[in-house]
């Protein structure tokens, strides 16, 4: 008697990261980790698909043939909104300008800080915008604890008119004046 779940495909449950047009192989680099990466299989994820900016470090591929998460990675594309609007989770450099976008869909979000570009502090608003429980807040280092630790069911959905104090928020803390 054979397991009939065998032939049931999957749903494709996709993580896009994006760290915008900044260098940050430490987030690559820790999104191409084992741990990390089941991690995201054991949350039901199927696939994997990074946008490494202007990073040197490349990831592994994975066609996700074997069971494991299928890994695809790019420098740059001008898709970037149809991997945010396909994603089930993005992952962001604090600075990156999909926050908002990805704010805006309502989509589950981890804000990730580079401990390399801490002068427009990244951090003080990775910590703010987890406040807001609809999306969560790590370093590289931390990042596969915040996955494991994470719970996308009790996000709460952001509502996408309401974008003006997020914005404000952000530009103060990248450094931009307040209009």
């Amino acid at each position: 008697m054979g397991d009939s779940g065998d032939s049931v495909k999957q749903e494709k449950k996709v993580v896009f990261v994006t760290v915008g047009t900044t260098l940050f192989d430490a987030l690559v680099r820790t999104m191409d980790t084992k741990e990390v990466k089941q991690e995201l299989l054991r949350k039901g994820y199927t696939d994997l698909v990074i946008q490494m900016g202007r990073g040197s470090y490349t990831p592994t591929k994975c066609d996700g043939e074997d069971g494991s998460l299928a890994v695809d990675y790019f420098t740059f594309s001008p898709s970037i909104a149809d991997h945010l609007r396909s994603a089930s989770l993005i992952i962001s450099h604090a600075g990156s300008g999909s926050i908002f976008e990805t704010l805006q869909l309502g989509k589950p979000l981890i804000v990730v800080v580079n401990e390399d570009l801490m002068d427009n502090h990244q951090s003080e608003l990775a910590e703010e915008l987890a406040e807001r429980k609809h999306l969560y807040c790590a370093h590289p280092q931390t990042l596969h604890q915040t996955i494991s630790d994470m719970n996308v069911e009790s996000l709460l959905p952001y509502p996408s008119g309401d974008a003006t104090p997020v914005a404000k928020l952000m530009n103060t803390f990248l450094g931009f004046p307040d209009d």
